[in-house]
């Protein structure tokens, strides 16, 4: 397995219990999650359909998210397992199973899957039967799904490395190597590609707009600064692919800011203070953010001003928030999924998902989200009222 020179990469659990036996201190201590909150039930979850694909994430710390590619949802599972799912009623259009153990997906276009095994190949897959394009070795491992344009597929390395690879034939077009610290948070922001534009987030706390056609740096923008004595306090790693708002990006940082921020220029827009691990929700004009400690909270996106929060969910690993009607979805580390009202964030739902957890971000699918759970379960749900 290709190793290289690459940083020590730790879960954030792991990275702030080594920070507590090492006597050093954080901005945020290692804390002991809250309970499950009690919930007085005025949302249900209606599950549409339901199943299982292979392990799930097996147990392994990976961020294996399904992709909505058209009118198809494609899954993988950590011991090789991809589907081709109808998201409209759960139908299995087609199952491949791979003698490969996979680290990130899945990724597509019009025409292929990507994704990444745990020897570092980086694979192409075609999309209407499964079957096997072509794969290229790659020089470190990847906990990103790859992100294509349809011309270039894009990857990045956990130590730095961006790589573009021709769709068609898996040749190499450009690389860009990034600046990675000592140590870093085991998570890496999917990049967003563009016809022009690739932008790609480090764990040194900086954004890059790099060029689609050669790899070039254009701007950089820092998202956080690294403050502190200690390498743990230093943490300032971006963790989530930037979410794209016409020509401004919005993009958000571990102990940095929520930014949107100029893509063609760099130039910031706006931004305030946050510590998050995820790209932020956005309806009815405001922004929802998961912080890095777990609690909701509500942006007014004209004042930036902190409209609600919702600390029951302190320390439980709160996933990315989606906004679906009237509520804000979010799970957590035991499974748990919760509807919180848009207006004032009181929680309003519970469900028990998965008993290995949530992790990766839930889609929405007509008036249902998707939600995939790190034991394998994917399923759609409609959030709706209680009778």
């Amino acid at each position: 397995m290709p190793v290289g020179n690459r940083p020590v990469a730790l879960s954030l659990w792991s990275i702030l219990l080594l920070g507590l036996l090492a006597g050093c201190s954080t901005n945020e201590p290692f804390e002991q999650p809250a309970p499950v909150p009690e919930v007085v039930e005025s949302v249900e979850f209606k599950q549409i359909w339901s199943m299982s694909v292979g392990d799930g994430h097996d147990g392994q710390y990976l961020h294996l998210e399904p992709a909505l590619l058209g009118t198809m949802l494609y899954a993988v599972s950590a011991d090789g397992v991809i589907v081709s799912v109808d998201p409209e009623d759960g139908a299995i259009q087609w199952q491949q199973e791979i003698d490969q153990r996979i680290m990130a997906g899945i990724g597509g276009d019009a025409d292929q899957l990507y994704l990444v095994t745990r020897d570092a190949q980086l694979q192409a897959y075609s999309k209407e039967q499964g079957g096997a394009r072509w794969d290229v070795q790659l020089p470190n491992e990847v906990l990103a799904a790859p992100q294509s344009n349809g011309s270039i597929v894009v990857v990045q390395t956990i130590d730095g490395k961006v790589l573009a690879f021709d769709v068609e034939t898996g040749a190499k077009r450009w690389q860009y190597d990034g600046v990675i610290p000592v140590l870093t948070i085991r998570a890496t922001g999917k990049p967003l590609v563009g016809k022009e534009l690739t932008l790609v987030s480090f764990a040194n706390g900086q954004l890059f707009g790099l060029s689609s056609e050669t790899g070039q740096p254009l701007w950089q923008y820092i998202v956080g600064e690294p403050k502190g004595r200690t390498e743990l306090e230093r943490l300032v790693d971006v963790t989530s692919q930037p979410l794209l708002l016409d020509t401004a990006a919005l993009v958000t940082g571990y102990q940095g800011k929520l930014a949107a921020v100029d893509i063609r220029s760099g130039q910031e827009i706006w931004s305030r203070s946050t510590s998050s691990f995820h790209a932020p929700a956005i309806a009815y004009g405001n922004l929802f953010v998961s912080e890095s400690n777990g609690d909701i909270i509500a942006v007014d996106g004209s004042t930036r001003k902190v409209l609600w929060t919702q600390d029951k969910l302190s320390w439980r690993q709160s996933t990315q928030p989606l906004v679906t009607g009237d509520y804000v979805l979010t799970g957590d580390f035991e499974g748990y999924l919760y509807a919180l009202s848009v207006e004032d964030g009181a929680l309003q739902g519970q469900l028990q998902f998965d008993g290995e957890g949530l992790r990766v971000p839930m889609q929405r699918w007509s008036d249902g989200v998707i939600v995939y759970g790190n034991g394998g379960r994917l399923a759609l749900l409609k959030p709706e009222a209680s009778d």
